[in-house]
Parts: structure tokens; C-alpha cells; sequence
């Protein structure tokens, strides 16, 4: 039968502010999947726990997760507990089993708000939820035991396969950037000379960079004992700043912000997946700050963006054609080659993070952190530009294939979440669904 939930349920909500939690000996139940302490306890009791708030807000109505407590617990004020009136009649582990994989339906879909996406604790009180004999929600607390069980396994196994995944790609960036990616072409194989050496690339290059009358502070040469591995006779190694204009950004005063109409502004947040998203949090600038104050930080298609403040560091991305002109804050460096067609293999070489992952990272108050300095000190071994070429034409036709195996484990794995959610939906079903 189904019994609307404030009629069989107390619902109360929390009261500790999630960030005034005093560390004690009690569990204190937090929004995330990690939760606190506290040195009080608001419940002493089976307890099923529902987010008042959406996990990832931003307008968007979410719930990643019901919670189950029992015992001493405090509660973040953000959080309700919905604890059976008699546990002879609902059991508060089965109401949780119910709600938890029934939550987008039962739950999400009562949220409102446009910005701040909440679920009102009188709609939760209006949720109806089957309840079948006693005997038979301890056979569903079981099946759900055993299944999650299986479950664990399963995520185990496709975490894996994703670790390997990961590790194959860094070993094709490796392999690439060590010159053992692609052949040379026949004609090099027969002695013939078909790629301008990369000595004379790096010699137009800094002819290119004199061009422009910037004058950069002198890069130290790279002495024989810094060089990592060998490479092949017709690369070149150099620093980054010599092939590259590397410069950070800047974030301007709130008043140069513009709701729309004006300069893009990047911000960490839109380097996502290796790849620029502007649509995600898009800001904008007046375009006279953008010509003006932060004119020595102007990015355009083609330059690469590195973010140097971390957690995490090795975010890379390309500028899209998408974006005519923006600007960026000081988060990141900008990496311009002077031979644009370089751009696409320093992104990949960048990548590989082998580099990066040398620099000494620890700034002040332990956050990680990269200077320009360092940035532009960065070994890079060169290749010819039509080796460049051909690496980046390799590197995309092997990652477009570790692609479509990530998704078929994606697949694979939601795939197992839905079998398992359509076998306790089957458990869910009585034969009488009377409601009360």
C-alpha cells in the first residue's frame, strides 16, 4: 500500500551550519559523500537523510544521494531527517532504499527555484511511498545488500579500465613526444631530406619572435644533465619561452564586468575536459578594458591556455574559433607560438605533463602553483614541423579509439546501475497498491 510520508514519518531538519561544526565524538551528516563531526548530537535514532538543497545547484535540480544514519548524529542545517513513527510498521533502512533509487522521480522532481534549487520539506512530507509487510522490506534490505554488493565490484572493474585507459594515453603522449610515435617518412629512410630541421625551425622562429620587439628576459641554455631522454637527430631541444610568447592574465575590477555585449572572460572554471566551455559561467568584459588595461593578455583562436594555479595543475586548452578575442584571468598563462601551426603539437606536448609534473609546484600556504618564469623555462624537444604534423594526425587517431572504449565503459557501467535499480523497482511492486 502506498502511505503518504509525513503521515508515517517525523521530518525534521537539521540544525549545525555544515561550516560551524565543532569537531567531537558525533557523526555530523554533511551534503557531500564525505561527512563531519560535531561535539553535539541533535537525533538518537534510525534515520533516513534527504538533501533540502540541490548538490550542484546553479539552477539545476539534483540529488546525488539519500543518506542512512543510525544512533548519535548531528544534522547540517541543510539536510532533513525523516525517521519512522513505528519501526514495526516502516523501517527506516527500507524508506531509505525506497527514496535513494527513487529519488529523481519521488524527490528532484518536487525542487523549485531558479538560482537556488531547493526541495521544501512539505513536499517531501506530500511524497507517497509503497510499504509492504515487515517481512518484505527486510527481504528488499537484503537484495539491496547483495546487489550493491555486486555493484561495488563492477565500479571496481570499470575504474580499472578507465585507470588503464588513462595510462595508455600517457604512454601515446610519451611515446610522441620522444619521437616513437610516428615513422619517419621513406624518404628520410633513404637519406633523402623531406622536413626542414628542426635547428632551422627554432633559428625562424626566434627570427619571427625578434619581429615582434619584445624583449623577454634571457632563458637559460639547457645543459646536457637536465635532458630527459633521447631524441631524434633532426629534433632540437629548447625551452618553451623561446618558441612561444608566454604571458599570464589578469582579472580586472567588478566594474569592468558587463552582463553581456562585451569581451569574453575566461576563468578556470571554463577549461573543462582539456577544451575551452564558455558556455559554462560565461562572463564578460568592457571592450575598452579589454583593448586597455588587459591588452598584454589578449587571447585569440589558436593560442593555448594553461592553468598554473592549482589544485589541479594541467589544465590545457586551445582557444576555439568560437572565440574571436578574450581575455583571461590570473590563473592561467597564455602560450602564443610564433609559428601557429606549432600550436596543436605543443598542446599535446603539454599534456603529457612529464614536464610539468618536474617543476617544483609549492607556492606559499602549500597551494600549487607555476611562475611565468617557469612556465617559459620548460624543456620542449622539438620536431620538424611536418613531424609536428603527422605526430598530432597520430595522437587524435589513437585517442579518438581510447575514446569510444571510455564510452563503451561508461556505457557499461550505467548500464549496470539501471539493472540494478530495475531489479529493486520489481522488489518495490506489491500486488495491492492501495493508498492511504
Amino acid at each position: 500500500m502506498k502511505y503518504r510520508l509525513g503521515d508515517i514519518c517525523t521530518i525534521t531538519k537539521g540544525e549545525t551550519g555544515i561550516m560551524k561544526a565543532i569537531p567531537g565524538p558525533y557523526t555530523m551528516i554533511a551534503l557531500g559523500e564525505m561527512d563531519k563531526t560535531h561535539n553535539e548530537f541533535q537525533f538518537d535514532a534510525k534515520a533516513v537523510i534527504i538533501p533540502l538543497v540541490s548538490s550542484t545547484g546553479h539552477g539545476h535540480a539534483s540529488m546525488k544521494r539519500v543518506k542512512y544514519c543510525e544512533g548519535k548524529f548531528a544534522l547540517g542545517n541543510i539536510l532533513c531527517a525523516v525517521i519512522p513513527k513505528d519501526e514495526n510498521f516502516a523501517l527506516a533502512k527500507y524508506l531509505h532504499i525506497y527514496l535513494h533509487w527513487n529519488r529523481e522521480e519521488l524527490l528532484v522532481s518536487q525542487m523549485k527555484g531558479m538560482a537556488n534549487v531547493s526541495l521544501p520539506m512539505n513536499r517531501i512530507a506530500d511524497v507517497m511511498v509503497t510499504v509492504p509487510s515487515i517481512e518484505k522490506q527486510r527481504e528488499i534490505i537484503e537484495l539491496e545488500k547483495k546487489l550493491v554488493e555486486k555493484e561495488m565490484e563492477a565500479d571496481k572493474l570499470f575504474a580499472d579500465q578507465l585507470t588503464q585507459l588513462e595510462n595508455l594515453n600517457q604512454a601515446i603522449l610519451q611515446e610522441a613526444v620522444q619521437g616513437k610515435l610516428v615513422a619517419p617518412s621513406p624518404l628520410e629512410r633513404a637519406g633523402g631530406v623531406v622536413d626542414e630541421p628542426a635547428s632551422e625551425l627554432l633559428r625562424r622562429i626566434k627570427a619571427e619572435k625578434a619581429k615582434t620587439g619584445k624583449k623577454d628576459k634571457p632563458l637559460p641554455p639547457i645543459k646536457p644533465e637536465e635532458i630527459p631522454f633521447e631524441i631524434p637527430e633532426n629534433w632540437v631541444w629548447c625551452r618553451l619561452g623561446e618558441i612561444e610568447y608566454v604571458t599570464s592574465g589578469s582579472t580586472p575590477s567588478k566594474d569592468a564586468f558587463v552582463d553581456e555585449g562585451g569581451i569574453p572572460f575566461l576563468k578556470m572554471y571554463n577549461l573543462r575536459s582539456q577544451e575551452i566551455d564558455f558556455d559554462y559561467k560565461s562572463q564578460y568584459i568592457k571592450e575598452e578594458v579589454h583593448n586597455g588595461q588587459l591588452k598584454r593578455c589578449r587571447a585569440y583562436p589558436g593560442d593555448v591556455l594553461m592553468n598554473i594555479v592549482g589544485p589541479p595543475l594541467g589544465k590545457i586548452a586551445i582557444i576555439p574559433e568560437s572565440l574571436p578575442e578574450c581575455n583571461f584571468n590570473q590563473a592561467a598563462v597564455l602560450i602564443r607560438p610564433m609559428i601557429k601551426d606549432c600550436n596543436k603539437y605543443i598542446f599535446w606536448f603539454l599534456n603529457e605533463m612529464s614536464e610539468i609534473n618536474a617543476i617544483d609546484t609549492k607556492g606559499v600556504a602549500g597551494q600549487d602553483n607555476i611562475s611565468v618564469t617557469q612556465a617559459q623555462s620548460i624543456k620542449v624537444p622539438l620536431p620538424p614541423l611536418s613531424e609536428q604534423k603527422r605526430i598530432v594526425a597520430e595522437i587524435e587517431k589513437q585517442f579518438a579509439k581510447t575514446q569510444q572504449l571510455k564510452e563503451h565503459i561508461l556505457a557499461n557501467q550505467q548500464a549496470t546501475e539501471q539493472l540494478l535499480k530495475a531489479l529493486l523497482h520489481q522488489a518495490f511492486e506489491v500486488k495491492d497498491m492501495k493508498t492511504v
